[in-house]
């Protein structure tokens, strides 16, 4: 097993550890401790994370968002992450901070709230360090009986959408809902409403899924006669890679989320991650489509209990943007829902009706912040 090495604290001690192995992750959790330093200043705050929660002012102990290849890439690199976990393990029982703050990335934090609680660190069994968790687990699609474990492992856990604190309500577990971290006051989405404006593709930003979604999203736009042009953003040099393999014509431009001023769209093909719901918060009218494997999908049918695949559409229980699966995902079908996206003044009106209805419910004033909860877990 390879051996991961972790330096001290440069203050000498710690208060926080903040472990955030994504690069969402990072950034929600940069907002979150830059928010916390600036009512107290005075904490020592450590991270295993990345640019965000460094600049926010935590001591960066490692970049994981440099290798952010967690899910099923953590079985090709199995050896590393168990190396990588008990470090974490060891460097908390040695430098014992007041509380390690988990965010997302459950297939790293739950081993490493796991790892606490038998190594006797976690204040679950009368250690010194609490263990919370920011971003749950999405426990209400697959896997439910992973919050019994929580709730032993877990002194609490902040959640981002406001159906989650009962999906926990059978456990001891303390949930508390703070707000979703894309209706922050300032939050900068990276899609905007344009009703002039080109078409969106959104592939997502796993490869696989990318090389079978992007070829369904580039059939619908060129079956659409609409005469605009299309933008895909995409994360990053390997998927741009991918998205070239399928040989976008010309009027398709290839860009990288979050550089530059905000991508204005009309309308958007989208899969049914992160980024269907900063267009459904933007009000962009839009359809998602997904594709996988056979063997995938019939596996995730019979683990996935709910009724929608995009976020959107769970919050506000009804299609906001209507699903098509796998061979549902037509050209034709996903040509027909560009023109309504475009044409159909009544869809224009009730996208932009749910969009501020979904505004309303992740963000609003009754609940506390992330950097509020953590607070007082802290003191």
């Amino acid at each position: 097993m390879s051996e991961v090495m972790l330096p001290p604290p440069a203050a000498g001690t710690v208060d926080l550890l903040i472990v955030a192995a994504e690069h969402s992750g990072d950034e929600h959790a940069g907002r979150m401790l830059r928010e916390l330093l600036a009512d107290r200043p005075e904490l020592k705050v450590c991270a295993l994370g990345g640019a965000r929660l460094q600049t926010a002012g935590a001591q960066l102990l490692r970049d994981l968002t440099a290798q952010s290849d967690l899910g099923i890439a953590v079985i090709a690199k199995i050896f590393y992450y168990r190396a990588l976990i008990d470090a974490i393990v060891d460097w908390i029982g040695r430098h014992r901070p007041k509380a390690v703050c988990l965010v997302d990335s459950s297939a790293l934090n739950l081993r490493i709230a796991r790892g606490l609680f038998e190594r006797g660190y976690s204040a679950k069994v009368g250690g010194p360090t609490k263990t919370l968790y920011y971003i749950s687990p999405q426990i209400w699609a697959s896997r439910a009986g992973r919050r019994f474990e929580m709730a032993k492992h877990l002194d609490g856990l902040a959640a981002i959408f406001p159906f989650e604190p009962a999906v926990y309500a059978d456990t001891s577990l303390p949930v508390e809902f703070v707000g979703h971290p894309f209706v922050a006051p300032d939050y900068v989405a990276p899609v905007a409403y344009d009703p002039a404006g080109p078409v969106l593709l959104l592939p997502g930003s796993r490869r696989g899924a990318v090389a079978r979604i992007f070829p369904a999203l580039l059939d619908g736009f060129k079956a659409w006669s609409g005469g605009r042009e299309a933008v895909v953003l995409h994360p990053g040099d390997e998927i741009e890679a991918v998205l070239r393999a399928a040989h976008p014509p010309t009027g398709v431009t290839l860009r990288r989320t979050g550089e530059g001023a905000p991508a204005a769209a009309s309308a958007v093909l989208t899969s049914s991650g992160t980024m269907s719901l900063h267009c459904a918060l933007a009000g962009i009218p839009g359809a998602i489509a997904y594709r996988t494997d056979l063997l995938t999908y019939w596996i995730g049918r019979s683990l996935v209990k709910v009724p929608y695949l995009g976020i959107s559409n769970l919050l506000l229980k009804e299609p906001m943007y209507p699903e098509y699966l796998q061979g549902a995902a037509t050209p034709a079908a996903l040509a027909s829902e560009l023109k309504a996206c475009v044409t159909d003044r009544a869809r224009i009106v009730r996208t932009a009706e749910q969009a501020a209805r979904l505004r309303g419910l992740l963000g609003g004033r009754n609940h506390g912040t992330a950097a509020g909860w953590l607070a007082g877990n802290l003191f």
